[in-house]
C-alpha cells in the first residue's frame, strides 16, 4: 500500500512532486546571528531532499514576529542569501522546498525585538517562552487598521523574498495559535471593526494576506496551513469558529492554491463543533489539494491517501530521526524511532 506514497504528484501547473511524502515544518531554533540560516541548516535540509516537498521551519516575516530563540527570518538581505544556500542544496539533489511564512502575534516576546507584542485583540495567553522558560508571555496590544494593512504588505514582501531566495513557493502559517489563527478564532478575536464580529470579518485578514501573496507570486506557488480545531494556545472553540472556517474554506475553494495543510499535533483528536476530526472537516469543505498531518506513520499516511482522506501526507518528527525516510519507505525498511533527545542536535 505504501506505493501510493511514492507516486509523482502534480501540485499545480508550476510544480510537480517526485512523491506524496512532505517533510512537515519543524522548528529547530538553529539560525545564526541576525537570524540567518547556517551551514548546518543547509546540510540538514539537503539530507532530506528526497521528500516530495520540504516545508521549511517556520520563518518570521519581520522582527516583531519572533517568539522563539534562533528562528530564521526572511526579511533581510543576509537572511535571503542564507536561505539561497539551503534552496540551492535542496535543488541540487532534485528536491523542492516551500518557505513557511510566520508571525506569532501574541506569542511573541519583546526580549527578541525590544518592542510591543501585537495581536488581533488585547487578549494574552499564559505560560512561558519555549527554551527560555524565564520569559513569561505578555498581553498584546490590538493591531490598528493601518498596522494590519502593513502586515499584509509585509507578508507579501516576505513571499517575494522567498522566491528571491530560491524557494519553489510559500506556505502561509495560518494555524497553531499564531497571528492569522488568532484572527480566525473568536476567543482570541474580540474586535468590533471590519476584522471581527462575524465569520467574514474574522476571515478577512487571512484572505487579504493570501490574496496579496498570490498577486505577487501566483496561486500555484502559494499554500496555507489552518487549524479549524482550537489549538493549545487558544480557548476552547465553538460554533462561531465553525462559521468562520466554513466561510474561509468556501473562499479558498475559489482560489487555485497549491494546497491547504492541516495544522494539528495529533489527528486522532475530535472537535464537537466540527463534527469530529479536523481533517475530515477540511476534506468535506475543501476541494483542492489537502495535506494531512498529525502523528501519522508512512503506513497510516498511505492508508489515509488510499481512502482519499488526503492527497498528500506531511511527516514531521520521524524525518528528524530518519533523514533517509523516503528511501526507507521505498525499501520497506523500519524507521528509526524518534526521541525528544534528538531535538538537541541538528541531524
Amino acid at each position: 500500500m505504501q506505493d501510493i506514497l511514492l507516486q509523482p504528484y502534480t501540485l499545480s501547473a508550476d510544480i510537480e512532486l517526485n512523491n506524496r511524502i512532505l517533510m512537515a515544518p519543524l522548528t529547530r531554533c538553529m539560525a545564526g546571528e541576525g537570524l540567518v540560516p547556517t551551514q548546518a541548516m543547509v546540510d540538514y535540509y539537503a539530507r532530506r531532499a528526497e521528500a516530495g516537498l520540504i516545508i521549511s521551519e517556520a520563518t518570521i516575516i519581520r522582527a516583531d514576529a519572533q517568539g522563539y530563540p534562533n528562528v530564521p527570518g526572511i526579511f533581510t538581505a543576509q537572511q535571503i542569501q542564507g536561505w539561497r544556500k539551503v534552496t540551492d542544496a535542496v535543488h541540487e539533489k532534485g528536491g523542492k522546498i516551500f518557505c513557511q511564512l510566520w508571525h506569532v502575534g501574541r506569542v511573541a516576546h519583546p526580549h527578541f525585538f525590544g518592542g510591543e507584542v501585537i495581536g488581533a485583540s488585547a487578549i494574552g495567553i499564559e505560560g512561558t517562552v519555549p527554551r527560555m522558560r524565564e520569559l513569561t508571555y505578555q498581553t498584546p496590544r490590538a493591531l490598528s487598521l493601518e498596522e494590519i494593512a502593513q502586515l499584509v504588505e509585509d507578508y507579501a514582501k516576505a513571499a517575494e523574498n522567498a522566491l528571491e531566495a530560491g524557494f519553489d513557493g510559500v506556505e502561509i502559517h495560518g494555524a497553531n495559535g499564531y497571528l492569522i489563527d488568532q484572527f480566525l478564532h473568536h476567543s482570541a478575536n474580540q474586535r468590533d471593526d471590519i476584522y471581527g464580529g462575524s465569520a467574514q470579518n474574522r476571515a478577512r485578514f487571512a484572505l487579504e494576506v493570501l490574496d496579496a501573496i498570490t498577486d505577487r507570486i501566483g496561486a500555484g506557488r502559494t499554500a496555507i496551513r489552518v487549524s479549524p480545531g482550537a489549538y493549545f494556545l487558544l480557548d476552547a472553540g465553538d460554533e462561531q469558529d465553525t462559521e468562520t472556517f466554513d466561510y474561509l474554506l468556501a473562499e479558498l475553494n475559489k482560489r487555485s492554491l497549491a494546497y491547504v495543510h492541516l495544522g494539528i499535533f495529533d489527528d486522532s483528536m475530535t472537535f464537537d463543533y466540527l463534527g469530529g476530526k479536523a481533517s475530515a472537516y477540511l476534506r468535506k469543505h475543501y476541494q483542492g489539494n489537502l495535506v494531512g498531518v498529525g502523528s501519522y506513520t508512512p503506513e497510516q499516511g498511505a492508508q489515509a491517501i488510499s481512502e482519499e482522506a488526503f492527497d498528500l501526507i506531511a511527516i514531521g518528527r520521524p524525518f528528524i530521526a530518519n533523514p533517509d525516510l523516503v528511501a526507507k519507505v521505498k525499501k520497506g525498511e523500519a524507521l528509526t524511532p524518534y526521541s525528544d533527545e534528538m531535538l538537541q542536535e541538528l541531524y
